[in-house]
Order: C-alpha cells, then sequence, then structure tokens
C-alpha cells in the first residue's frame, strides 16, 4: 500500500463445485475484492491487470478496463466491492496482480494486488 495513495484490497475466495468439471480439469473460482480508499484523495480505479498461475506453472495475463463494467470512483473511506471469477486446469493456483488508478489531479499510480491463493478445499492444509 503506498503512503501517497493508501488504497486496501480484501479478498475472499470460493471454490465453484457445480461449475467445475475435475474429470475435464475444470476448477472454477470466485472472488469477491473489497477495494478501500484509506487516502485523503479521491480515487478512481481505471484498469486491472492479473496474473493467474495454475499448479502445472500455466500463466494467464487479463488486462482491461475497470472490474466488471465498471471505473468505480472512490471518496476518501469508501470502498467498492465485486465478485468476478476465473476457471483453471489445476485444483490449485495464485492470483495477484495491480489496479491502475488515477487521484482527482489526475496522478496515475497503480495499486497492488497481493497474491492469494485459490484451491480446492480440504486440498492444501
Amino acid at each position: 500500500m503506498s503512503n501517497t495513495h493508501p488504497i486496501e484490497i480484501m479478498i475472499e475466495t470460493a471454490y465453484v463445485g457445480e461449475h467445475s468439471d475435475p474429470s475435464e480439469n475444470r476448477y472454477s473460482y470466485a472472488y469477491t475484492i473489497t477495494i478501500r480508499n484509506l487516502g485523503r484523495t479521491t480515487a478512481q480505479l481505471l484498469t486491472r491487470h492479473w496474473v493467474i498461475t495454475d499448479a502445472n506453472g500455466r500463466i494467464q495475463e487479463v488486462r482491461g478496463d475497470g472490474v466488471v463494467g465498471e471505473q468505480p470512483v472512490l471518496a476518501p473511506g469508501e470502498a467498492f466491492r465485486y465478485t468476478s471469477g476465473c476457471v483453471l486446469e489445476t485444483p490449485v493456483g495464485v492470483m495477484h496482480g495491480h489496479y491502475g488508478m488515477v487521484d482527482k489531479d489526475g496522478h496515475a499510480f497503480n495499486a497492488p494486488i497481493a497474491p492469494f491463493r485459490l484451491a480446492v478445499p480440504g486440498l492444501v492444509h
């Protein structure tokens, strides 16, 4: 978290068994992310960049505008929460990345997203 632009990112993950088919190497995950502006200036999320790595070392990079079709503007103290998902070919994987943000003065900055694990329950202790 940058001192100049303190953006807090909290992540919850879930395995989505009803959309998965292990016999076809299809493991579906949902992740819910809460982005909170802890700074003193308004900031807008413009882009996302994800690096998704499965247990075979296969890497997918995802870049795009906003999240779930939105580019939320967060005043100081405000939060934005959304749920999205991904599909892996293995029962375990890791995601990390950053959000491309801009503050009210037009200064661009990245809000890093620390690595988090996607795993079928009971598989990893």
